[in-house]
């Protein structure tokens, strides 16, 4: 199960006390305006109950993120399984509500998911899918070590940015550090 804390942050699965927050950032226009809109409360409060159902737990799921200082929720992040391009890719997936924007939490999370599907589960890379005129995701993948590789059509004819960054150079890269 993915836990862990970084220099601001803990991520950790879902639990129902998360669900209301959860609700309110997946129903939230401006948070969901490059993530396909906000979603039904009902819908998303049902599907996240029977998330909760599921044992064990995939270490590739959505997880609550909490800012430490306040313990407040502040997004849902984590690593999802999807197909791209005809191939098992592992997304990297950072939500987070409106009170959290520009304080560098989606970088924070970010490099230490990367670091996690490198160094824990041994992926070969990690890829972002980014809406093209999402500026600030696209900021946030470029300043964790991604590159963008062009533009895909995803389901539904949808365009986005394939941004990706594969073991080798990010193990170069934190080498050089």
């Amino acid at each position: 199960m993915l836990r862990f804390e970084t220099e601001r942050l803990l991520l950790r699965p879902l639990e129902r006390e998360d669900i209301f927050a959860v609700v309110d950032l997946w129903t939230d226009p401006q948070v969901t305006s490059f993530l396909g809109g906000p979603r039904d409360r009902d819908q998303v409060a049902a599907a996240l109950e029977e998330e909760l159902l599921v044992q064990p737990r995939e270490p590739f799921e959505l997880c609550s993120v909490f800012e430490k200082a306040s313990g407040d929720l502040v997004g849902h992040c984590g690593l999802l399984e999807k197909e791209v391009q005809g191939r098992t890719e592992f997304d990297l997936v950072y939500v987070f509500a409106r009170s959290a924007w520009g304080r560098g939490y989606a970088t924070e999370i970010g490099r230490a998911l990367i670091r996690f599907a490198f160094e824990q589960v041994d992926l070969t890379r990690v890829v972002c899918l980014i809406e093209p005129e999402n500026m600030a995701s696209r900021r946030v993948a470029e300043k964790i070590g991604m590159l963008s590789h062009g533009q895909i059509k995803r389901p539904g004819d949808r365009i986005v940015e394939l941004y990706m960054l594969a073991q080798p150079e990010w193990r170069a890269t934190v080498l050089s550090e």
